[in-house]
């Protein structure tokens, strides 16, 4: 199995992907017509666990019902390409290995916390919300009152960590394509390629520190040698979240993508979640400014132990 390792790692991601997509259709089902005192009513068919149940929609429409078809198209499409990467990767000799309790239930704590893991970085990231607005985005897809760039960034945040929390994909190393992959997400709608080291110059508010293009073997190596750091993994998953911000790696949305990928190594690692909490994100900030401009003499470190990181 190690000669198709990149081709079982690309795999994975696809298959998490699609089962990404899965997960948010609003309806997973086929759609069924009820006669009921001479009125219609649409329900969704599926089989549970060896069961076929019938689950009410609403009243008939031909919108809503088409919206049925459509949905149960899409989900029957995605659960086929599924099998497909399913039987792909059992011919490359991969096979799912269980999940550890702790690492399990380190997934149950940051799915739990998803909603307001998603609004603090959010808020982070300067984007106009309340936790209501990002509950409703999250649930909903939509909320008007807001910029359609900050609804987006949300979802992205959303579908990047349904990603992570994929139990295939926090089985799997944290690595480089992993934090690609995440960046590609964050950056969705705003750049064709989010996920591609960024080749142009950037500069930061808010501080004199310009980061230098990254080169993507120095980042590899890099990242490579904070993992194999004689580290806590609290520590270890610090470290790469900052070095991932400072480095400036993508175009946009490194601090998304840095705090997502930090918290891949953390759950894979059954440590708990590393978030930067609302009340704050005003401090991290200036700590993370003198990180950035060399002043930093483990400041940032400590803070972010003792006031970003959550046990379950």
């Amino acid at each position: 199995m190690e000669n198709n390792y990149s081709q079982i790692q690309e795999l994975l991601h696809q298959r998490a992907d699609l089962q990404v997509r899965l997960n948010l259709l609003p309806y997973d089902g086929s759609p069924e017509i009820k006669d009921q005192s001479g009125r219609k009513y649409l329900y969704i068919r599926k089989r549970v666990a060896g069961r076929l149940t019938s689950t009410y929609v609403g009243e008939y429409s031909d919108e809503l019902y088409q919206l049925l078809l459509r949905n149960a198209r899409e989900g029957r499409e995605l659960k086929k390409n599924i099998r497909r990467l399913d039987k792909e990767l059992a011919r490359l000799g991969y096979s799912d290995s269980e999940l550890s309790a702790r690492v399990q239930m380190n997934l149950d704590f940051a799915r739990a916390n998803m909603k307001s893991n998603i609004y603090d970085q959010a808020v982070l990231e300067g984007v106009a919300t309340t936790f209501p607005q990002t509950e409703d985005i999250i649930e909903n897809g939509e909320i008007s009152g807001m910029s359609a760039s900050d609804v987006q960034k949300i979802l992205n945040l959303k579908h990047a960590w349904e990603f992570v929390l994929d139990k295939d994909v926090i089985s799997y190393p944290t690595d480089f394509s992993i934090l690609c992959h995440i960046a590609r997400l964050v950056n969705e709608g705003f750049y064709q390629d989010g996920g591609r080291v960024r080749g142009v110059p950037v500069t930061i508010g808010g501080t004199s520190y310009v980061p230098p293009l990254p080169i993507e073997s120095v980042v590899k190596e890099k990242l490579e040698a904070i993992l194999t750091d004689a580290l806590p993994t609290v520590a270890k998953s610090i470290a790469l979240c900052l070095f991932c911000m400072k480095t400036q790696i993508f175009n946009d949305g490194n601090k998304r993508a840095s705090v997502i990928f930090a918290n891949h190594y953390m759950i894979s690692h059954g440590a708990g979640i590393l978030i930067i909490p609302e009340k704050e994100v005003s401090e991290f900030k200036k700590l993370l400014v003198s990180y950035y401009e060399g002043k930093d003499n483990g400041e940032i470190m400590d803070f972010m132990k003792n006031k970003c990181v959550r046990i379950f």
